[in-house]
């Protein structure tokens, strides 16, 4: 190598050292003051991240013989990434949902923990207006299956229905049957 070789090189790298540096500090140098900032770009604004809109809210639930089973508190979350259900049955047990849409896999998710112990991880999505979601547990005689299907209804009512399969889905069982009616302002 010659030095003439060797000089163009450092000044070459000495350039690109000095551009690089240029641009990591016009990034992270503050506005001007007085300057507004942008607004960070809200991530989850597609419309499929609100087809669960319709079951936000403070419910009351009231049960198959239309006794009320409990309360929920659905509310977005994570920027409005997520819902969150906050669950309290009337003999005071509770849970926790979140429930979220996945643009990688395009499906709704909901993972629930409830007081009891129980552990749900399911997926599903939007069919007609129902959101209509499921998992598939394997076991040593074949699988379990839980479907939960929320319908919205007149006056703003949802009805949950939550069915069970031991025959991979050839027939179900309903285990639950819930109608959730907007609670009044104050009403807990």
């Amino acid at each position: 190598m010659t030095a003439k070789w060797i000089a163009g090189a450092r000044t070459l790298l000495l350039a690109a050292l000095a551009l690089a540096l240029a641009v990591i500090a016009g990034a992270a140098s503050p506005a001007p003051a007085g300057s507004p900032s942008p607004a960070p770009t809200p991530a989850c604004q597609a419309p499929e991240f609100r087809q669960f809109d319709f079951w936000l809210g403070n419910w009351k639930v009231f049960g198959a013989k239309g006794n009320q089973v409990g309360t929920s508190e659905i509310s977005r979350v994570s920027e409005g990434c997520a819902v969150r259900e906050q669950w309290r049955a009337a003999d005071g047990n509770g849970g926790t949902s979140l429930n979220y849409y996945d643009s990688g896999d395009r499906e709704w998710h909901q993972d629930w923990v409830g007081g009891d112990g129980t552990i749900l991880h399911l997926h599903g999505g939007l069919q007609g207006e129902a959101m209509i979601l499921v998992n598939r547990i394997p076991t040593s005689k074949g699988s379990y299956s839980n479907r939960i299907t929320y319908t919205p209804l007149a006056g703003g009512k949802v009805k949950q229905e939550w069915a069970f399969s031991l025959d991979d889905g050839a027939t179900w069982q309903v285990s639950f049957l819930g109608t959730y009616e907007k609670q009044s302002s104050g009403e807990k």
